[in-house]
């Protein structure tokens, strides 16, 4: 009878792995045998002349097999898993109570798309593996625009963002991910759109393309795109002349001018991923945002199905305002008025706590940074959300969420949430 080529292999010289099975099966016997004296009915009989030799011989053989046993389990296991933990200085077993810990932690979703959902993905990816990433692909400029137009996949760009915030951030291959070309046939490409773009012709979608590449980076967590049809963002822009003016590209709405009245997605009823939405019912925390409040926001939210799910769900839904103002974007905007576009297409009520950034630094900001205003004390948006106003901002680009600032502050929302809960069914 043949032996499997997969077996075959376990048995290939200088593996590390014969040896130390040969020495098991030496400990083994040796623990055998050695219990077996002591249990047998025929021990009196045999050593009738000298019990106390029997027992020491009974006793050396278990010491034997012990000192055998550990020292066969050391070095198989160091054998087997050190080329699985080459680069790594954790030890095993810290590894592993580590991920047991994240295995059950806060199942999170974060809700967005751009440059600011990842800061809350690097918040929490130390915390909890439970993170879910919602993320937009809708967007249609750059490398991922080019990559649409001539491949007709879905925009990568955000989904690539988010796998790598949730990746090893020193590890060379997530900084290959990010990689941007700046010579050549490829400048302006980023290698993980190219990446996910092929994968996605390889294994016929982009929802498997990135379940692939998250397996390649070995994030904690999932990145799941919005929706699985191809859009196109819209907006209704109000130009200086009063006239309303349609735009149909989310490159192109930023830089049309006037006020943006109402964005939309094309087609309007584009149906929400289904893994999307069991994660948002299964939630028991929502962020939505830091991001571009119109194009990367928005877009994620107007996907037909993620709103009915966020307001079904049981979870605690935060809402994270920018710091910064975006030009051609929300020129001027204070948090009062960022929420009160997000009703304008959610309608109210969506969220439970708006999270807003009190402090404004002109160390590192530069001169092209304009904060967000607090909302007024009399607005009535007070009556209808709770307001936390506290520092967010990242000390080396004031303009960005410090995930630090950000993982405390919402830390404590879910531990009040938790209180309040308390207090509750103790009235």
């Amino acid at each position: 009878m043949s032996i499997p080529s997969a077996w075959r292999k376990w048995l290939t010289p200088g593996i590390g792995v014969k040896r130390w099975l040969l020495l098991l099966i030496g400990a083994f016997l040796a623990l055998s045998f050695a219990f077996g004296l002591l249990l047998s009915p025929l021990l009196p009989r045999v050593f009738a002349t000298d019990a106390a030799l029997a027992l020491m011989l009974s006793l050396s053989l278990a010491l034997l097999g012990g000192a055998m046993l550990y020292v066969g389990i050391t070095r198989l296991s160091r054998s087997i898993f050190t080329p699985l933990l080459q680069g790594r200085r954790e030890r095993l077993v810290d590894l592993m109570t580590e991920r047991a810990r994240q295995a059950n932690g806060l199942r999170l979703v974060a809700l967005g798309g751009g440059s600011g959902l990842p800061s809350v993905l690097r918040a929490f990816k130390a915390q909890t593996s439970n993170i879910t990433a919602v993320v937009t692909v809708a967007d249609n400029g750059g490398s991922t625009g080019l990559l649409r137009e001539e491949f007709g996949v879905l925009a990568p760009g955000d989904l690539r963002q988010n796998i790598a915030a949730l990746a090893d951030d020193e590890s060379l291959i997530t900084q290959l991910f990010q990689y941007r070309f700046t010579n050549g046939g490829l400048r302006g490409h980023s290698f993980g759109n190219l990446f996910l773009t092929a994968l996605a012709d390889i294994t016929g979608s982009m929802d498997r393309a990135v379940i692939e590449a998250s397996q390649v980076l070995a994030i904690r967590g999932r990145v799941l795109p919005a929706t699985l049809q191809d859009v196109q963002l819209g907006a209704e822009i109000r130009t200086a002349e009063r006239k309303l003016q349609r735009v149909i590209g989310e490159s192109q709405i930023p830089k049309a001018g006037g006020s943006i009245e109402r964005v939309f997605l094309v087609p309007e009823n584009a149906r929400a991923y289904p893994d999307s939405i069991r994660a948002i019912l299964s939630a028991e925390l929502i962020v939505i945002g830091p991001g571009s409040l119109f194009t990367s926001i928005l877009p994620a939210l107007l996907v037909d199905g993620i709103v009915e799910a966020v307001r079904a769900s049981n979870a605690l839904v935060v809402y994270v305002c920018n710091i910064a103002t975006q030009k051609g974007e929300t020129d001027g905007f204070s948090v009062a008025d960022h929420v009160l576009a997000l009703e304008r297409h959610i309608g109210r009520d969506v969220f439970d706590v708006i999270l807003a950034n009190n402090a404004y630094p002109r160390q590192n900001a530069g001169e092209n940074t304009h904060y967000v205003a607090p909302m007024p004390p009399d607005h009535p948006l007070r009556d209808r959300y709770d307001l936390v106003e506290t520092d967010l901002t990242d000390p080396q680009r004031p303009w960005r969420h410090s995930p630090d600032k950000l993982r405390r502050a919402i830390c404590d929302l879910l531990a009040q949430r938790a209180l309040h809960a308390g207090n509750a069914r103790t009235t």
